[in-house]
This record gives C-alpha cells, structure tokens and sequence, in this order.
C-alpha cells in the first residue's frame, strides 16, 4: 500500500510524478486560508508525510496526524516547527539548506547597493517625473566599494556574502558568529568580532543568522545605539532577529543612514507600517530565494529528501538526528 504525502505547496508536475511514483499525493493548495486549513487538518489522520513551506506546523496540529514520519520544509529556516515535538515523536524533519545560498547571497548584495546608492528612492523620482536637473548632494549616495563589510552569523549565506564583498568589492570583511570560523578569516581575509565591536565599526551591517531562541530580539535599541549615523543595516534573516519598533526609531531619527530589509515581524509587511513612510528604507517581499531556477531546486531537494525518508533511506538534509536514531 501506497505512503500518504501531503503537499500544502504547489510543485512543477515532474516533481509531482517523481512523489506519485512512490505515494498517494494530496495537494492542499492554500493551507492559509480557513478552507485550506480544513482540508489540510481532514488529510493528517492518514499522512505519513508532509512537504511545504511558509506555514506553522505547531504540535496541536500534528497531533492529528499519528501515522506521520517525516515532514519535508522547501525551505532553509526551520523556525516554523518545533523542533523538540517532532524529535520526541521520532518525526523527521528535513530542509533545503545548499541549494538557496548563492541567490539568498545575491538578494543580499543586491539591497546592499541599494540602499547604499538610493536605487528605490531615485528611480522613482525619475518615474515621477520629478528629475529636472542634473542631482546633487541632497540626492547622493556612498560608495559600497572599500567599505568596512559587518557579517552577524556566518555560515553558508554569510560566507557568500563576504565572498561578494571582499572578492567584488575590496571590502573588508568582519563578522560574528557562535564561533570563530578560521576557513573563512583564511579565504577573505575576515576578522572575528564581539557584537559590539562589529556594530561600532561596520559600515554594513549585515543579518545572515537563524532565527532561535537564543537570536530572537538580538539586535534592538542598544544595539542601534552602537552604531554610527553612516551605518546601513541589512536583514535577510528573520525579521524576529531584530526588535523592529528599535529599528523604526533609529532610521526615523538618522541615527542609522538605511535599511535594506527582506524580512519582517510581520509578514506580508502590513500596509500601515511605518518602514513604508521612510526613504531611508529598501524593503522587499522575502524575496531572498525567489527565482524560478532556485525555487525548483528548492523544491527538487525537498522532494528528494521526502523519497528518502519514505523508502527508509536517511535523508540528506536531516535537522533532527536524535529522530532518525529512533527510527532506526
């Protein structure tokens, strides 16, 4: 008898016959709405496995899904499952760590220039109809190159990021991290960094961290204040990471030059929030993975990861070892 997998994602239909070669799929295609979350709680009785994305996957929830065996996220972040809960219940639970780190890098990079160079606020102006004349100061920017590149987490992301930075751009690259990373101080030329160093002396200031208990709330009104008004803040991790009211603040008050943030508290940012009023501000949709190449990938290795967990092979993605030692 077929494996019962549930997607609350849509997948190209390849991937799909790959999953349909193996289980009996049913996709629920809107888990967010009321009508979808109905349907998705009526499939998890008989699940022995989940793939998607974007939605919180807490224990009430999964308590209705006695059969489940493993839980594949098309994602890199895992704040969305509670880690301890599957672990105790010998789920497996699987993310797409390698395949999004380039584009997440290039998302980064990319709100970088913006912000440095007022990309946003300028060509609109110029949609506007409001460029008469040849811009001045009021209108200027700074420059990326040579700039004094800050990094707080450095793993896969973070290394692309300072390899952009120091190879691209000549910029010095600093960081902070759980540990001291020497394979990458090595490579660019990299210097390790307390938290409160890396905010006084980096002209950017560059989030590439997970969001956990420990980093929830990490960078809030202290952590501004350290910084100098030439800094530029960027976010690609998790918008939970920083205490956003703290960040209105210090941009309201120039106390920091910009932010480029591709994550929120909230998310979708809601119309009415005040990030939208500054023009110091680059926000972007979470938007880091978003290309069509990525967003296959992402979803092949999911899909890969599922096959393994379904056919009893340990997945290559595994986040929760202790649940595979069970299983075993």
């Amino acid at each position: 008898m077929k494996k019962q997998v549930v997607l609350y994602k849509k997948l190209s239909p390849p991937l799909i016959a790959r999953l349909e070669a193996v289980a009996q799929v049913t996709l629920i295609e809107d888990p967010k709405s009321a009508d979808g979350m109905a349907r998705l709680r009526d499939a998890l009785p008989e699940a022995d496995g989940l793939l998607g994305a974007s939605i919180k996957l807490a224990a009430p929830l999964l308590d209705l899904a006695p059969k489940l065996k493993v839980v594949s996220s098309v994602s890199v972040g895992v704040d969305n499952y509670d880690i301890e809960y599957l672990t105790g219940r010998g789920i497996l639970l699987t993310n797409t760590p390698d395949v999004l780190t380039e584009t997440t890098a290039d998302t980064g990079f990319a709100l970088i220039m913006a912000t440095a160079r007022r990309v946003v606020e300028l060509a609109s102006m110029v949609r506007a109809g409001q460029w008469t004349q040849n811009i001045g100061p009021t209108h200027f920017g700074t420059d990326v190159h040579g700039k004094t590149l800050g990094i707080i987490g450095m793993g896969r992301i973070g290394e692309a990021l300072a390899q952009r930075g120091h190879f691209g751009f000549g910029m010095p690259v600093i960081y902070h991290s759980h540990s001291p990373k020497p394979a990458v101080e090595t490579r660019f030329g990299a210097q390790y960094r307390s938290l409160e160093i890396l905010l006084r002396e980096a002209d950017f200031v560059c989030l590439t961290l997970p969001l956990t208990a420990q980093t929830q709330g990490l960078i809030g009104a202290k952590q501004f204040a350290l910084m100098r008004p030439e800094t530029i803040f960027i976010n690609i991790a998790r918008g939970k990471v920083v205490d956003e009211q703290a960040m209105i603040q210090a941009l309201r008050n120039r106390h920091i030059r910009a932010a480029g943030l591709d994550v929120f508290e909230r998310e979708p940012l809601p119309a009415d929030s005040p990030l939208l009023q500054l023009d110091n501000v680059v926000a972007t949709p979470h938007m880091g993975s978003a290309t069509h190449e990525t967003r296959e990938a992402m979803a092949r290795c999911a899909v890969n990861n599922m096959l393994g967990a379904l056919t009893g092979e340990r997945p290559k993605n595994l986040v929760n070892e202790p649940a595979w030692t069970a299983q075993g």
